[in-house]
């Protein structure tokens, strides 16, 4: 499968469930069993709607933030191999080393940034150490992450059609739980009112705090601690 193509505010609503015919799940034979089980901690699926949507901010300020509140003080973070320039916490540290055979790792902050060849061996070890997220960008693997995770969490952006994330998060519902879905940097007449549980407003210095894994302050702060409260009592 291919992404859906971006779409801009004023896009037809029949373009947005075109496009989403791209997101539907691949039969549920493909999704790892055991999907879920009982955990210590939070595995959360983050995915983006579409280009430059914001994902990987969102789900570097949610770890941060899982980080914070766990006994651990730190979490994992899915994300492709590559140089870090920022220094990672003790916490990060320990995490990193502990999850070395689960994948190339380096610190970010209090996260453990991790490239794992196999998810579901990663979901099945990180949650013993420290909440995981998974930072995930590509559409074609939304349904694996989804079935691993105990929460979903969709994340639009200013050029992505509102109406595709209710139909992605029906798909995805289908193998996993029911998707919260965030919007980043909204406008106003977006279309966005009404079809989003948090919306996290524009900051550059908080999303550059959330890529480091530091705790972002201020108005996108606070959206992001919102976030993280509403997981909690999700059902």
């Amino acid at each position: 499968m291919n992404p859906p193509p971006a779409m801009g505010g004023r896009g037809l609503v029949a373009g947005a469930v075109t496009a989403a015919t791209e997101w539907l799940v691949e039969p549920l034979e493909v999704v790892p069993e055991p999907a879920r089980r009982t955990r210590d901690r939070p595995v959360v699926a983050v995915v983006g709607l579409g280009p430059r949507s914001g994902a990987t901010t969102v789900a570097r300020a949610l770890a941060t933030e899982l980080a914070i509140r766990d006994a651990s003080g730190a979490c994992a973070v899915t994300a492709r191999a590559g140089s870090v320039l920022c220094l990672g916490t003790a916490a990060a540290g320990r995490l990193a080393r502990s999850l070395a055979s689960a994948g190339h790792s380096r610190t970010c902050g209090r996260l453990c940034l991790i490239d794992p060849p196999d998810r579901l061996a990663l979901a099945g070890t990180a949650p013993g150490l420290a909440p995981l997220v998974f930072d995930e960008g590509d559409p074609r693997d939304a349904a694996v992450v989804a079935a691993l995770a105990d929460r979903v969490v969709l994340v639009g952006g200013p050029r992505v059609e509102p109406a595709l994330a209710g139909v992605v998060a029906a798909s995805l519902a289908r193998v996993g739980p029911r998707p919260l879905v965030v919007a980043c940097r909204p406008a106003e007449d977006s279309g966005w009112t009404g079809r989003v549980d948090i919306a996290i407003p524009h900051s550059r210095l908080g999303a550059q705090w959330a890529i480091a894994g530091r705790q972002p302050a201020g108005d996108f702060g606070r959206a992001v601690v919102a976030l993280a409260d509403l997981m909690e009592r999700w059902e």
